[in-house]
């Protein structure tokens, strides 16, 4: 039988379907063409339990695309998940973190892991190897810091993607106000990862470190510290709430 996890980020949607633990197939799509990629799942794939996680603006709309669909988990601070939350505020936790902490537990059992996930926000959480949630940390994303640095001064410009995906070399010097820019943006979010990792790591034994989100590729061959790169961690979480809370 097939899963769909439906995964709602701030500017797109993430449809994945996984047959057991294999995704079987996936697509990204936004509000505009939601609706008929959707139809076309159901449509093409034997799907048996549908789950929903969204943290963004496609809400409303989502859960009336999926209002007749009979096996239905939309995912909040109530649902049951495969660790045990230590969060001081547990009904105020981000679903995409519940997510990306269920995946590191069924990955990555009886071990210390720090998971980093790399989009609109840069979020840091820790697993420890008792399998209990401590917490961690929100930061702005690369995006968010290049639009920052434009909309809060008079006179810096606003850069594009593409811009930052020209920026591939190892300097760190600013010479114009562009590369300048560039060197605060990139080199500042590298620093401060790393800097997470190291303080992680002076306090937690073997602990393994798991990089996913949109910028997953752009940052992995920038950071020296050794981490395991996942595409595909946080629907990989939610298929695995899914199956921790229903039986085929």
């Amino acid at each position: 039988m097939k899963h769909l996890i439906i995964d709602a980020g701030n500017t797109y949607i993430k449809l994945v379907v996984y047959q057991e633990q294999r995704v079987f197939l996936s697509s990204i799509c936004t509000g505009v063409d939601i609706a008929e990629k959707m139809e076309k799942f159901f449509l093409e794939n034997k799907i048996s339990k549908v789950i929903l996680s969204s943290v963004g603006p496609f809400t409303g709309q989502l859960k009336v695309l999926l209002k007749d669909v009979k096996e239905l988990l939309v995912l909040d601070a109530a649902t049951k998940v495969p660790f045990i939350n230590l969060y001081q505020s547990p009904k105020t936790l981000g679903v995409d973190r519940i997510a990306l902490v269920s995946a590191a537990s069924t990955q990555y059992p009886s071990q210390n892991v720090l998971v980093i996930d790399a989009g609109t926000c840069v979020t840091y959480d820790f697993k420890n190897s008792k399998n209990e949630y401590l917490g961690g940390a929100i930061s702005p994303g690369l995006q968010m810091r290049y639009r920052a640095l434009h909309t809060f001064t008079e006179k810096l410009p606003k850069l594009k993607t593409v811009d930052q995906k020209e920026y591939l070399g190892e300097e760190w010097l600013g010479t114009d106000t562009e590369s300048s820019i560039h060197s605060g943006v990139v080199n500042g979010l590298v620093c401060e990862i790393e800097g997470v990792i190291d303080q992680y790591k002076s306090q937690f034994a073997n602990l393994t470190v798991v990089l996913t989100g949109g910028d997953l590729d752009f940052l992995s061959s920038r950071l020296k510290s050794e981490i395991f790169a996942h595409s595909n961690f946080l629907t990989k979480g939610l298929n695995d709430i899914l199956t921790y809370n229903t039986t085929e």
